[in-house]
């Protein structure tokens, strides 16, 4: 035995653990307002935090000692500070590296572990709809800061002639809607053009509509419970916003996309970052979307007809394979971010 390893190897596992026991302190900075009252960038003592969030000044002592020694906080002469860099990151939701609010996506992993461990000794199947419900404002508020900072931006015009036709007034489809993020930012971008979500989970269709009434834009994003196989029209665009590995038969959903397309329409395929190999993904992104796609992606996808579990990462040529199969003669990559591949098919 390699003792230096074994050392190296403790070493990690060691600050992993730290890091697992951290992102729960990081749900408990979101949920209490704890780094918002932290924003302006100035040092408090734990009392003095205590007296703008009505929090427990000897538990905040605690939380903060246990921010600082992560580097999340600085610390000096017993008072705390978060600088406005991790601000970014921590307490400004329109920024684009906003983090915080994901973390329950996380929480619903340990919250659901006792169904893995069932479907694990199963057949691999477990519901989108049957986590916590954590998981699903989690998703949103994860994604959604990327959404807002590339989607209208980069996104968007990185697609042959689609910014046009959502400028002069297009149908738009956005199948797995979820929440309702990426709807709700498109139909804010262009009024000209008319948005319909599509989700088969139910309550995420009822908090959707209520985005886009809380937003201004119910006239023009509507939303509807509907499979990805299923949902009527004709669009010029058709959005998959992360969840096509999601789904038990993506070929389906794909060849069904091909059906509802107008003539000269378009395919939005935005996937999480992955290369085509298992040594390509062996990264801190992937290890995170592994992990997540063990627990949620995969799982759900088998718990569907067909159960195809394309997984997290697929990689683009996986996915350029199913777009193939489901009879699109073009499909190319338009653009990508350190998380996002953003993929463009046409018939």
């Amino acid at each position: 035995m390699d003792e230096a390893k074994l050392n190296e190897f403790m070493g990690r596992l060691v600050s992993d653990m730290g890091g697992a026991a951290m992102l729960a302190s990081v749900l408990l900075g979101d949920e209490l307002g704890l780094y918002k009252a932290m924003a302006d960038n100035q040092p408090v003592t734990p009392d003095e935090l205590a007296e703008r969030t009505g929090c427990n000044p000897r538990l905040l002592r605690e939380w903060l000692s246990a921010q600082a020694a992560s580097g999340y906080l600085e610390h000096a002469d017993g008072r705390f500070r978060l600088p406005e860099e991790q601000a970014l990151a921590l307490a400004v939701e329109d920024s684009p590296v906003y983090v915080a609010g994901g973390a329950s996506v996380l929480a619903a992993l340990y919250q659901d572990k006792d169904k893995l461990v069932a479907a694990m000794r199963g057949d691999g199947a477990l519901p989108w709809g049957d986590h916590h419900p954590c998981l699903f404002r989690g998703t949103e508020r994860f994604f959604r800061p990327g959404y807002r900072a590339h989607l209208v931006e980069e996104w968007l015009p990185a697609l042959d002639g689609v910014v046009d036709k959502l400028r002069s007034g297009a149908r738009v489809a956005d199948i797995g809607c979820g929440h309702g993020a990426s709807t709700v930012i498109m139909a804010e971008a262009f009024p000209a053009s008319q948005f319909f979500g599509f989700d088969y989970h139910a309550p995420s269709v009822e908090t959707a509509s209520r985005r886009a009434h809380e937003a201004g834009v119910d006239e023009r994003a509507q939303f509807a419970q509907a499979s990805a196989k299923d949902y009527p029209g004709e669009y010029d665009l058709i959005c998959f916003f992360d969840c096509l590995h999601d789904m038990g038969d993506p070929v389906g959903a794909a060849r069904h996309a091909g059906q509802r397309l107008a003539a000269d329409g378009s395919v939005l395929l935005v996937e999480p970052y992955a290369g085509d190999s298992l040594e390509d993904n062996l990264t801190p992104v992937g290890r995170l979307f592994y992990a997540a796609s063990t627990f949620i992606c995969t799982p759900n996808s088998l718990s569907q007809e067909v159960g195809l579990g394309l997984g997290a990462q697929a990689g683009e040529a996986r996915l350029r394979k199913v777009f193939e199969e489901a009879g699109f003669t073009r499909f190319r990559r338009a653009a990508e971010t350190p998380f996002n591949l953003i993929l463009e098919a046409r018939r």
